[in-house]
């Protein structure tokens, strides 16, 4: 008979508007062990398993801590309840988690101070008030009641909440009827009890006992401080969108780079600051996705996004936002997992905004075939393939505008678009690799370049920080024959140091930021720019590294940057942690720009 060996769910902690899925292991008739699901529609040997989520609603009410949302909170800051700022933010867990959040958290009653413009009324004692039972501290609009709306989750129908049972100061609501569930704000602060049982068919009774496991109390998404957009013409900007919630500017177009930081690399232990719940990808996809489909962009290239992930998750989520899809998987001659696991480059647009015109795959493992055959001695060319051979690769796809900034001069004419997104090879010790890969996308988009004249976008992580040799050759179309990475060739692929060039104007979009005039803020965005290399101080922050890997470079004879997303700094980022974070859930940092194409000159 079909019976349940084992319950558990992937994570401890659950957190509100991510999904919730057991994992059930079953011993079907034929003794063989299964996690596949088993319906009422498709019964196994005359019973299938019925799902229940229930939750547990304590009489007594409980708040989470704002800066650590697995804790129940203790102490309430009173001038957040004065200034009418969200009662979810006024909660801590300690003393010391009060005192410690204190900078970042007197910036919510600055800035509700200005909002309310109180006309030069001196500001009130701030305080915490302390519970030590931990049910004074009270936010009745955490609470759910019997007598809420109907509920859906999963795949099950609507259907009203039930108290199904009473038990000492303890009332368990029924809220879900289907394997997975997706906790609701209802559910903060609340335990949630998920119920399996094997069902004969044609009784509709259950068999045997129901095998349950119990959650931690559900916490709230966390939420990171919105970035802004900084106009580079010195006005700060909220981001001035229209109805649909576009960039209102005319004829200009908004492009966002973000390495998501594949799963199969989000371990524990190469992250160990970060809680395990806000590592599991239930929970940073929703955040991830969250945090994309906010900045609204135009076009969106991504590095690290699984294969299986972009087509159960990205492509059709991100299509529900209005964008097409386009994938490049990382070759696989190297890597050794699973092949649905290989994580790529993935470029999104908008269907309303471009049309696709063509695309391009570049796999540097078939240039380092081509390579290789072509200068390196047939003896030495396997030991030359193992250092080349990377599975690296790049996306470039070719969009045409539907729209136009060109004036009356230009009506009619096509407004193409060139965007490569690529993601070079992380290994420190590989200089030559890196500026060859950099060096090989290049001259392939000097190909484009001159069968057409069309704008140029090159996106992507580079894991090449500042200065380094590739930088040097996006940025300055060519190598110092002296620069230190060049002593590091020993396949002699990069010699002569003259080849080591290209004609595009590429120039960094986040280097416009030198260029800010004087206003609030602007001065604080200019400190997170490194003056030597006019680069971000960071795009990627964990605890064994803090540098910029990341750029968005564009043709400056075609392009030019209108507005880019704020930069973060170390103070905006967890005090005591790294990232991925609860709050942000990579280990880099998106990257936008807003871009307008230059008129172009009659011909």
């Amino acid at each position: 008979m079909l019976s349940v060996l084992r319950v558990h769910l992937p994570s401890d902690i659950p957190i509100v508007g991510c999904e919730l899925t057991p994992y059930v292991l079953l011993r079907r008739p034929d003794k063989t062990v299964t996690t596949d699901d088993v319906l009422e529609s498709a019964p196994l040997d005359g019973h299938f398993l019925r799902y229940k989520w229930y939750r547990i609603q304590s009489d007594r009410k409980v708040a989470v801590c704002s800066v650590h949302p697995s804790e129940l909170a203790t102490l309430q800051c009173l001038g957040c309840v004065k200034a009418k700022i969200p009662v979810a933010k006024s909660y801590h867990c300690s003393p010391k988690c009060f005192s410690d959040a204190w900078q970042h958290h007197r910036v919510l009653h600055d800035r509700a101070a200005s909002a309310v413009n109180e006309n030069g009324n001196e500001e009130e004692e701030l305080f915490g008030r302390f519970n030590n039972s931990g049910s004074g501290v009270i936010n009745t609009s955490l609470s759910g009641s019997a007598s809420s709306a109907s509920l859906a989750n999963g795949s099950a129908p609507l259907y009203p909440a039930a108290v199904t049972q009473r038990n000492g100061g303890e009332t368990w609501f029924e809220v879900g009827r289907s394997k997975t569930y997706t906790p609701s704000a209802d559910d903060i602060g609340h335990v949630l009890k998920f119920e399996c049982v094997v069902v004969d068919v044609e009784t509709k009774s259950p068999v045997g006992h129901a095998n349950t496991i119990l959650t931690s109390r559900v916490i709230p998404a966390p939420s990171p401080t919105p970035r802004r957009l900084i106009s580079v013409s010195g006005v700060d900007v909220m981001g001035h969108l229209d109805s649909d919630g576009h960039i209102s500017s005319s004829g200009t177009f908004t492009v966002l780079s973000y390495n998501i930081l594949s799963d199969v690399y989000a371990t524990s232990e190469t992250y160990s600051y970060c809680p395990s719940w806000a590592l599991s990808w239930p929970y940073r996809r929703q955040n991830l996705l969250r945090e994309i489909v906010g900045y609204r962009a135009d076009i969106v290239c991504l590095q690290e996004v699984q294969s299986d992930h972009y087509e159960e998750f990205f492509a059709p989520e991100l299509d529900k936002h209005g964008y097409q899809a386009l994938y490049k998987r990382k070759t696989n001659e190297v890597y050794s997992g699973n092949t649905h696991t290989i994580d790529g480059c993935a470029t999104f647009f908008r269907r309303d905004r471009f049309s696709h015109v063509k695309k391009y795959e570049v796999e540097f493992n078939k240039a380092a075939q081509s390579l290789t055959e072509a200068v390196v001695p047939s003896a030495q060319r396997k030991t030359a393939l193992n250092r080349l051979v990377k599975d690296n690769v790049a996306l470039i796809v070719v969009l045409e505008a539907k729209f136009s900034n060109q004036g009356a001069d230009n009506l009619g004419k096509r407004q193409l678009l060139c965007v490569a997104n690529t993601h070079v090879n992380v290994h420190q010790d590989l200089k030559d690799v890196k500026l060859w890969q950099v060096l090989t996308l290049l001259k392939g988009l000097e190909k484009i370049a001159a069968s057409a004249d069309i704008p140029m976008l090159v996106c992507g992580d580079f894991n090449s920080v500042p200065g380094s040799a590739p930088h040097a050759l996006l940025a300055m179309g060519k190598v110092d024959p002296l620069h230190p990475d060049l002593v590091v060739d020993p396949l002699g692929i990069l010699r002569p140091y003259s080849k080591l060039t290209h004609q595009l104007p590429l120039v960094s979009a986040y280097s416009s930021l030198v260029r800010l005039g004087v206003g609030l803020g602007l001065e604080q965005q200019r400190r997170r720019i490194d003056p030597a290399t006019n680069e971000p101080l960071f795009t990627n922050c964990t605890r064994d590294f803090i540098g910029t890997l990341d750029y968005i470079f564009y043709t400056a004879d075609s392009l030019t940057v209108e507005s880019l997303l704020e930069l973060l700094d170390e103070e905006s980022l967890r005090k005591d942690t790294a990232l991925p974070s609860p709050e942000w859930s990579s280990d880099h940092i998106a990257l936008l720009a807003e871009f307008r194409c230059k008129p172009r000159p009659r011909r």
